[in-house]
């Protein structure tokens, strides 16, 4: 598989798993498979470029347009690289009513990168998400669209990234 920004070119090995995909629905209902294609692209790279996404539009046979608005509409879809760890912290009223604000702020200031930044070292993205469906453990935060995270104080905040940090660090060894 090549790909850049400008560029996606759908491997044998890619290919074969949209197939797989698209066979679980009705001959005329590839487009089904939509999310499942943009999950696997973004496996395989990492996030999914507006190249992926012609792509998979051309082999689902549905205009771009279409495919671009579900990878916009969904968190969990990246439209741009991002780090090892992405963190996702809810800013919905519930959350920000029991300061959700305050940790998506110390967060940024913690790890010195702007809402939607990346660290220098590449190991966190910082985001503002929509609501994740804990409101009665605000603040909340998802860990690479996985883990869900409750109660996130500044000090929960502080031992989650230095956890992280142990981990990547870890795993380089």
């Amino acid at each position: 598989m090549s790909s850049s920004n400008n560029e996606y070119v759908l491997s044998e090995s890619t290919r074969a798993r949209f197939d797989r995909e698209v066979a679980k629905y009705p001959a005329d209902q590839a487009q089904s498979a939509v999310m499942a294609c943009l999950s696997i692209v973004q496996q395989e790279q990492g996030y999914v470029s507006r190249a992926a996404e012609d792509v998979i539009a051309a082999y689902l046979g549905m205009p771009a347009i279409a495919v671009y608005e579900v990878t916009t509409f969904y968190n969990m879809y990246n439209q741009q690289p991002v780090g090892k760890f992405k963190l996702n912290v809810c800013a919905n009223l519930p959350c920000q009513l029991r300061d959700g604000q305050t940790a998506l702020d110390h967060l940024c200031r913690k790890l010195g990168v702007e809402q939607g930044g990346t660290t220098a070292d590449g190991l966190f993205t910082v985001q503002k998400s929509e609501c994740l469906g804990a409101c009665a453990d605000a603040p909340v935060m998802l860990v690479n669209d996985r883990q869900m995270c409750s109660f996130m104080s500044e000090q929960r905040l502080d031992e989650l990234v230095d956890t992280l940090r142990a981990h990547a660090a870890a795993a380089k060894n």
